[in-house]
């Protein structure tokens, strides 16, 4: 029996008759969502639909009254926020004024992307959903929620969702006369073709004029300094990296995040180069196969086989099923196309999971494994197969007030063992930390974006700021702005394993309590036997934090990892409001919303 959302799917008067389009938006933090939204649109085009995948910061959000036919596939980040890649369409979709008719031409389907083990769990999906029914839309099937604590992953809820979608759309827009659906045997074109040149021209990989700093423009800062700030004996290998950006245009405060483009490793590129038998040194052009296709915004044209490899091509990423379902049609050897095909099925997913996502293997990595195939993998499919290099953010660590046409990050380099015998490493942070002045002219693509922090602009509310290791990197940035204002009342509860070892910034810290500039609590979990965490020093100092919040309004921030740390601190900071201010639970419970409503109690969180 359908579902009451089901039945809503209206088919438009005449949409039969009409030009048969699909629109997939996605908003994507990591690329599973777009991966996900371009499965979607192969599968339209094997139905003959006429199918536009975007970004939902891409796409004119005003045109979404004329749509007729439109999935979203939306991932949910840190605390229920939305992608950065649909953050304008996030706030437009919210207007108070949008009627609720503006979208009643609209028949949709929403699918979420998220992980069960945090709180807001599909945040994004749930209210974007029910947002779209408010402004008249028809839902063609309830929201799905994918899970990546699932044993098959997200998977699990989009394969068959993606049967129930298709069993509804095709009724409303049936297949032209005389054609069917485009079986799975058959290829599909790719989107790009490269035309090599005879000779690469001068501008080849070049910058063109200097243009305003952002994303499609980044700015090639200079790498001033980079130094480890945790002891040459401790396990983790912290950087604070200096750079510098002067002529650049970019301004920035407190709570800002400067986003970094990172590149594959020189070793890496060689490589993926002799695996394909590519000549680095080949310059070419794309042109799209369809007049409709954008080309890729951050590759140059014409570009080298060396740049797309090292700048712009994620060989270092896990890759994701398509993956192996689109190497599965270029191998010429029986052994490796039954393998990637089993990897590729639905009922091999436990399989790649163990061997692929489990051990955290690489793009690079399992090219080697499919020797036969690689050499015979078409150019063409270069873009289809292989996904592009994300930017990275990372909180900026320092003050412009304090040091002009400077930026500053604190980077944990990530290197970890699975059961390969090569160590994991994390592609941005082991770049940025290979990189030294002494090197020479040493520069990072890096542009600035608003964080999602705000400090307060009265000079005397106070601030109470969370922030166990590298999460405090923005108040970091808000101390130094704060203090160069001459404001005072910043209380910082910071906390790291060993004071010998991780007390990032320790120095700068005591230098700013002795000039009255700072009030600081330290737990340094394991420098006694019973472990110690920054909830519990909320807890220990629960009559100020109290009196702070009540009495000096105080604004209070938290930064840092995602998983146990933020429900752990705000179990403290609930108990803190029971015991000092005679709260309830629930009441408790409705005094932090209240805060969070208010903006005086913001998080910036990371997985």
């Amino acid at each position: 029996m359908p579902s009451p959302e089901a039945e809503g799917a209206r088919g438009r008067p005449g949409a039969q008759m009409a030009e048969r389009k699909l629109l997939v938006l996605f908003g994507s933090q990591t690329g599973t969502a777009q991966d996900t939204a371009e499965r979607i649109g192969r599968e339209a085009k094997r139905r003959h639909f006429h199918c536009r995948v975007e970004a939902l910061d891409s796409y004119p959000v005003a045109q979404l009254i004329q749509e007729l036919l439109v999935v979203f596939v939306c991932a949910t980040t840190g605390q229920g926020d939305p992608p950065d890649n649909m953050k304008n369409f996030w706030r437009f979709i919210f207007r108070k004024n949008l009627s609720p008719a503006s979208l009643c031409q609209m028949d949709y389907a929403v699918l979420g992307l998220g992980d069960s083990s945090y709180p807001k769990f599909n945040f994004i999906a749930k209210k974007l959903h029910k947002r779209l029914q408010q402004l008249g839309a028809s839902p063609i099937l309830p929201v799905a929620l994918g899970d990546d604590q699932h044993d098959l992953g997200p998977d699990a809820v989009v394969d068959p969702w993606l049967l129930d979608l298709w069993g509804r759309i095709l009724p409303l827009y049936p297949l032209p006369p005389g054609l069917g659906i485009i079986s799975p045997d058959v290829l599909l074109p790719s989107k790009f073709t490269l035309h090599f040149l005879d000779e690469c021209s001068s501008g080849c990989d070049g910058e063109a004029d200097r243009q305003a700093t952002s994303e499609l423009h980044p700015f090639a800062a200079r790498v001033v300094s980079n130094l480890r700030v945790t002891a040459e004996s401790h396990f983790q290998d912290v950087r604070l990296i200096e750079f510098d950006v002067t002529g650049s245009g970019i301004e920035y405060s407190a709570g800002d995040v400067v986003m970094i483009q990172p590149r594959n490793a020189p070793e890496d590129v060689q490589q993926f180069c002799q695996l394909l038998r590519l000549d680095p040194d080949r310059c070419f052009v794309l042109k799209p196969s369809e007049p409709r296709t954008p080309l890729p915004a951050h590759l140059p044209q014409p570009c080298t086989i060396q740049h797309l490899v090292a700048c712009y091509l994620d060989i270092s990423c896990v890759p994701r099923r398509s993956f192996f379902e689109l190497l599965s049609w270029f191998s010429p050897n029986e052994l490796e196309r039954e393998k990637l095909q089993e990897f590729s099925s639905a009922q091999g997913q436990e399989e790649l999971y163990s061997y692929c996502n489990r051990p955290r293997r690489t793009t690079l990595e399992v090219l080697c494994d499919f020797p036969h195939t690689t050499c015979a993998v078409p150019l063409d499919y270069l873009l289809d197969l292989i996904p592009c290099i994300q930017p990275r953010a990372f909180s900026i660590a320092s003050s412009m007030l304090a040091l002009p046409n400077r930026l500053q990050i604190l980077l944990a380099v990530v290197q970890y063992k699975t059961r390969l015998s090569k160590p994991r490493r994390g592609l941005c942070s082991t770049w940025l930390a290979s990189l030294h002045p002494q090197q020479g002219d040493v520069r990072v693509p890096l542009w600035v974006k608003r964080g999602g922090m705000k400090f307060p602009v009265e000079p005397d509310t106070p601030i109470i700021m969370i922030g166990p290791g590298t999460g405090v990197a923005p108040f970091r940035a808000a101390i130094q702005e704060r203090v160069a204002h001459g404001r005072k009342g910043n209380y910082l509860f910071f906390g790291c394993r060993q004071k010998s070892k991780d007390f990032y910034c320790g120095a700068e810290w005591q230098e700013l309590v002795k000039s009255g500039h700072l009030t600081l609590f330290t737990a340094f979990s394991r420098d006694q036997e019973e472990k110690i965490y920054v909830q519990h020093r909320i807890r220990e100092n629960q009559g100020l934090v109290w009196d702070l919040l009540n009495r000096g309004n105080a604004h209070i921030y938290l930064a840092g990892n995602a998983k146990q740390m933020p429900a752990a601190v705000a179990e403290a900071l609930k108990s803190v409001f029971q015991l000092e201010g005679n709260l309830s639970p629930s009441e408790a419970e409705e005094y932090l919303t209240t805060l969070e409503r208010s903006r005086r109690f913001q998080m910036e969180t990371w997985s």
